[in-house]
C-alpha cells in the first residue's frame, strides 16, 4: 500500500474514532520532519508521522520532532503494523483530559 493511500484511510480511522476532530495534513515543504497529521479534538492534540510500513526510511529530522511533540503532548510513528497500537496510546492521552465543552454552530 502507497503511503497515501494508507494516510486516507487513517484519516477516515481518525475522524470515525474522535468524532469532530479535525485532521489536518501538513506541508512536508514548509518544516522539513515534521509530522505528516495534527490530530485537534477538544482542547487536546497528536502529532502522527504516517509511514507505508513499519521498515520504511525515515527523513531527516522526524525523530526529532516526534520527540518532540510527543513531550508536549502525543506524538507517534504510525503505520498498518502498530496503527492499533498508536490509536490505543491516542485513546488513552485524550480519555483523563477530554473536555465536556463542545461547540455550538
Amino acid at each position: 500500500m502507497l503511503e497515501r493511500d494508507y494516510q486516507r484511510r487513517l484519516i477516515t480511522e481518525l475522524k470515525h474514532r474522535f468524532p469532530g476532530c479535525v485532521v489536518l495534513k501538513n506541508d512536508s515543504g514548509y518544516m522539513q520532519g515534521f509530522p505528516d497529521l495534527l490530530i485537534l479534538w477538544h482542547d487536546l492534540w497528536a502529532a502522527l508521522e504516517v509511514k507505508a510500513e513499519m521498515d520504511s526510511p525515515e527523513q531527516p529530522n522526524q525523530k526529532y520532532y516526534v520527540e518532540l511533540l510527543d513531550n508536549m503532548s502525543f506524538a507517534a510513528f504510525i503505520c498498518p503494523e502498530n496503527e492499533e497500537e498508536v490509536l490505543d496510546a491516542i485513546h488513552r492521552t485524550f480519555q483523563p483530559r477530554r473536555s465536556t465543552r463542545i461547540p455550538q454552530r
